[in-house]
């Protein structure tokens, strides 16, 4: 059994003890939040991260500390990947199997949220190709890059609550569009693309998990007004006050990157492999009854085998590959 962590633990709690030195990991969306803390903590326990990002300068600006905190053998090394567009998606790919350098692990940071509706280069709508699409073909094309034992890390959202995929009208060309139900479809993708490619990867001992990082404040809501965290945090803490319950709290940016780092290098493979981690451990509780905003739980739908199948079919279609 690995160690107990839980929703308050950081990364360097969770890595405390580890050397990572000789591991090579790939981190995308590096340019802020949890993308910039993940790598910092990778790379502080000796790891080499290949970092990716939109916008090169800013992530080259953000990410000053993750080399200052290099220990030993850790070095991050920066890559543009416009996950909005499959040619910046592809181009990346076709360098890193160029490179023919092997990875140990794969996180699926980077991602968008509750933005308005608009499409990505390729006109899929942007959460969707954003979150799953740009992913889905980025990991499959450098999929023979991943080692015997190597780990894919999914970063989803308890969002995914709010919605499940809806493979008929992904594009929301039929269907009213709201900020909040595309990011519950696109973070439901992220799971259900973890569950399948779980069982791709099994074979030749690689395997694939999902984790919800928690709910902290970050650039991921700069599509939000201004005051929303806050009068969420208030709202909760009235309900849960009025049950004579704890007061709840925003996670930091280190807690929030925790259980990724945990699912992907701390974890046993088969404790996570195919499923839906949260708070540094796998949910225990899969339901479709109401689940409060701050409560651990998932969706049986997320972790639907014949789903994620479907799933992933119908992304072999609108990129028009097959994997």
């Amino acid at each position: 059994m690995t160690q107990s962590f839980g929703a308050t633990s950081t990364t360097d709690e969770v890595l405390e003890g580890r050397d990572l030195g000789g591991k090579r990991i790939l981190v995308t969306g590096v340019s802020a939040g949890l993308g910039v803390e993940t790598a910092r903590a990778l790379v502080a326990h000796g790891a080499h991260v290949v970092g990716t990002a939109r916008n090169l300068e800013k992530a080259e600006s953000a990410t000053r500390g993750v080399r200052a905190a290099s220990a030993g053998s850790g070095r991050l090394e920066l890559m543009e990947l416009d996950l909005a567009s499959l040619a910046s998606v592809r181009r990346c790919a076709d360098d890193l199997r160029r490179q023919g350098k092997p990875f140990d692990v794969l996180i699926a940071n980077a991602g968008v949220m509750a933005c308005p509706f608009g499409l990505t280069e390729d006109g899929f709508e942007l959460q969707f190709g954003t979150n799953h699409l740009g992913h889905f073909v980025l990991v499959n094309r450098i999929a023979s890059l991943l080692r015997a034992g190597s780990r894919v890390v999914s970063l989803s959202s308890s969002g995914h609550r709010y919605a499940d995929v809806y493979l008929d009208d992904p594009h929301f060309e039929r269907t009213h569009y709201e900020p909040f139900v595309a990011y519950g479809r696109s973070k439901t993708a992220n799971v259900l693309f973890a569950v399948e490619l779980d069982r791709r990867l099994r074979e030749r001992g690689a395997r694939a998990t999902a984790v919800h990082p928690g709910v902290i404040e970050t650039e991921l809501g700069r599509h939000l007004p201004d005051d929303a965290l806050s009068t969420f945090v208030a709202q909760t803490n009235a309900v849960l006050a009025a049950r004579g319950e704890r007061p709840f709290a925003l996670k930091t940016i280190p807690q929030g990157a925790a259980t990724s780092v945990w699912a992907g290098v701390v974890a046993e493979a088969d404790e996570v492999g195919g499923r839906y981690c949260e708070n540094c451990h796998v949910t225990a509780r899969v339901t479709l009854d109401p689940i409060d905003p701050i409560s651990e739980g998932v969706r049986p739908y997320a972790l639907d085998l014949d789903r994620a199948a479907a799933l992933w079919s119908k992304s072999e279609a609108l990129v028009r590959e097959r994997f």
